[in-house]
């Protein structure tokens, strides 16, 4: 069974200069870079400059946006099973490394950052799970093959497959779909992951290094987790022997998952709150009745969907620094995230400041990070690094 598409190969002439580009390892094509000749989705792509030079291979799809992603400038170009299973097994040599007995949950394969673009695959305890962007990743990679490689390779009891789009149903590669949460370790903490239709492939593994920075910060103090989903911050910062814990999210099942998380931690239930309710809304009240916590973290979805919704996701970012500096108590700490991959670093800083400047707060920066060593991305697409977590102390 092929891993990949097979097929003729076409060769794809570029339209602007972007031979420095490609070569220092940039991998997406936009559809006005390139010419467009009509072929198949998910083809095998040579790219040839306008001098006639054939300089790398990539993946074709005449009708997305993002025509052509290049996975390879090496010759001879073959993007074949042996050219993925190679790119498989340097990017689970990497974890391999990275991971202990206490951690059986993380990104496997990163997509661009692993030289095989558009393919995602995370891993939970003995449970991977599939992802494939729009365009040609869905034409080119072959999710059965690639499900039957994995579990061979990794002795797997399971291999999902999830579609794009929100709120959709996973379908089993391998095994048989589970009707509960698959468990699994990060850091010796037990969290559960919803493969079948949770949030993205049913955990954020990206934020698995603040966790622990988080857990290392709160002993003896009173800790409020915004946008909670099932807790990950809350667990963390109760396993660091936080004196209360204040869980806040708007749906129902997250705050039923983290509650049932923290008693399956071997956490004393009367040391967590679980609250059902709107960010914002939670925030205002809690400023009115002159509420305060030593240590609050707000990790909203991401407000930036898109270029044009910047603005708007600014002004949002603003306000919940605002909110929550409001409540922060003299000298404690404020940690501040963002997954917009359309919002920079620098712009993140300054909605953070702006609402800060609002609430009269002033702060300093404890640290300030980014993705984690298990979502690695090419140094040339900045734009992929998405998150931001900002550290901060606010003034006494």
């Amino acid at each position: 069974m092929q891993l990949v598409r097979t097929g003729a190969v076409i060769t794809v002439r570029l339209q602007k200069d972007l031979l420095r580009s490609i070569l220092r390892g940039h991998c997406w094509l936009f559809s006005d870079a390139i010419d467009l000749p009509a072929a198949p989705s998910g083809s095998v792509a040579r790219i040839q400059t306008r001098s006639g030079d054939i300089i790398a291979s990539g993946i074709y799809c005449r009708e997305h946006p993002l025509a052509l992603r290049i996975c390879s400038t090496q010759a001879p170009f073959h993007l074949d099973d042996d050219w993925l299973t190679g790119r498989l097994e340097a990017a689970i040599r990497l974890r391999q490394s990275l991971f202990r007995n206490n951690t059986t949950g993380w990104r496997l394969v990163a997509g661009e950052g692993d030289g095989v673009p558009g393919l995602i695959v995370d891993l939970y305890d003995d449970t991977a799970v599939i992802k494939l962007d729009g365009g040609a990743p869905e034409d080119f990679y072959q999710p059965q093959a690639i499900a039957q490689w994995l579990s061979h390779r990794l002795n797997l009891s399971m291999v999902v497959h999830r579609q794009r789009g929100r709120g959709t149903r996973g379908d089993a590669l391998v095994g048989q779909l589970p009707s509960k949460p698959i468990h699994f370790l990060e850091n010796g903490l037990l969290f559960e992951a919803d493969v079948v239709q949770g949030q993205k492939t049913g955990f954020f593994l990206d934020q698995r290094d603040n966790r622990a920075l988080v857990r290392r910060l709160s002993q003896g103090r009173r800790v409020l987790n915004l946008f909670s989903f099932n807790g990950g911050f809350s667990m963390a910062a109760g396993m660091g022997d936080a004196e209360h814990v204040t869980s806040v999210d708007v749906a129902q099942q997250a705050i039923h998952s983290a509650n049932a998380l923290w008693v399956l931690n071997g956490l004393s239930p009367e040391r967590h709150q679980g609250v059902v309710a709107d960010a914002f809304d939670f925030l205002q009240q809690a400023a009115k009745q002159k509420q305060r916590w030593s240590l609050v973290i707000c990790d909203p979805p991401s407000f930036a969907p898109n270029q044009q919704a910047l603005s708007s996701a600014a002004s949002a970012y603003a306000k919940l620094a605002q909110l929550t500096a409001a409540v922060v108590e003299p000298g404690g700490l404020l940690a501040l995230a963002s997954c917009s991959s359309h919002m920079s670093s620098g712009q993140f800083t300054q909605a953070n400041l702006e609402g800060l400047g609002r609430a009269h707060r002033s702060a300093r920066l404890i640290c300030q990070r980014g993705l984690p060593a298990d979502h690695p991305t090419p140094l040339a697409m900045p734009e992929l690094r998405y998150l931001k977590f900002q550290l901060l102390q606010l003034d006494g």
